[in-house]
């Protein structure tokens, strides 16, 4: 059979986007199956036949009549059911297939070396901001109880007073000095308190938020890789009537997940870029808040 010059190479496909390098060997021979995808076709056939056996369900049989008809409204929701479940398979298998062939070593991965360094960058500032939570918190629970403990003294000291005459005012001022420490301290407690919610809700809310559109960019680079390896070994093989057709289809969803993908990357790149830009302002705030506190309390005697 002749191929026309209008149908298109494997190369003009899989060219990366700008910036994106495939890193990685690469063989154009397709990778036998795993055992493990054995247990997944079982799995998979079980699925398709139990929602065959469903769809046998709908049938009806009109009385007087050997004919079986199925109702037009129970027939789409089987045969959707159907459909999604025979996609799913097909894209779980190629994605595991690429993420055990980059792991072993003889697939190719798509790499977008400023963007990894990036989230790599947030992941680190990530993990410290979430040790200066913990370490804020631990400083917000000792100052608790060191005020509590500089209240009791003094109330003991106010109770001296009280009963000893000749140290009336010794014991007095003494009272007074720790109540007024205490006091204060209610003060750097509550900028602590303020510095932890502000940076717990920059870990836990807004950098939280970014991860999940990491981990959504990082299925998208695989869900690409792992079409456009099938449509490389696909072109690699042989041009006939039986595989041109597949050729056509694997073209149409490799161009889907590519463009999913680009889509994800420049979410990610947006969302990077707007907390970095607002990494700066953020931290002055809450630092400045919490030093103006800080000096409160080393005047009178916390730091």
């Amino acid at each position: 059979m002749k191929v026309s010059d209008s149908s298109v190479s494997a190369s003009s496909f899989v060219s990366p986007p700008e910036g994106i390098i495939e890193s990685g060997p690469h063989k154009g021979k397709q990778l036998p199956p795993p055992p493990v995808f054995s247990l997944f076709s079982s799995f998979c056939s079980a699925t398709v036949k139990f929602l065959k056996q469903e769809s046998s369900s709908t049938m009806q049989t009109p009385p007087g009549s050997g004919a079986v008809v199925l109702s037009d409204d129970l027939k789409n929701p089987a045969m959707e059911k159907l459909d999604l479940v025979r996609k799913w398979s097909i894209n779980t298998y190629k994605c595991t297939r690429q993420i055990l062939s980059e792991k072993l070593g003889r697939g190719s991965k798509t790499v977008d070396l400023e963007l990894e360094a990036q989230i790599e960058l947030l992941r680190e500032n990530r993990r410290k901001y979430q040790n200066v939570i913990k370490l804020a918190q631990a400083l917000a629970n000792q100052l608790s109880q060191i005020m509590q403990t500089q209240k009791q003294l003094g109330d003991a000291f106010a109770d001296l007073s009280l009963k000893s005459p000749e140290l009336h005012e010794e014991f007095g001022y003494n009272a007074d000095t720790q109540r007024l420490l205490s006091k204060n301290g209610e003060t750097l407690l509550a900028a602590i308190n303020f510095f932890i919610s502000s940076v717990d809700t920059l870990v836990d809310k807004t950098i939280e938020d970014t991860m999940i559109n990491i981990k959504q960019y990082e299925t998208a680079r695989v869900e690409y890789d792992a079409y456009r390896t099938d449509l490389e070994e696909l072109n690699l093989g042989p041009r006939d009537g039986n595989t041109m057709p597949k050729i056509e289809q694997s073209q149409q969803q490799f161009q889907i997940h590519r463009e999913k993908f680009e889509r994800m990357r420049n979410d990610v790149s947006v969302k990077l870029k707007f907390l970095e830009e607002n990494k700066v302002s953020f931290w002055l705030f809450c630092c400045g808040d919490l030093q103006r506190h800080t000096f409160v309390g080393a005047h009178f005697g916390y730091v």
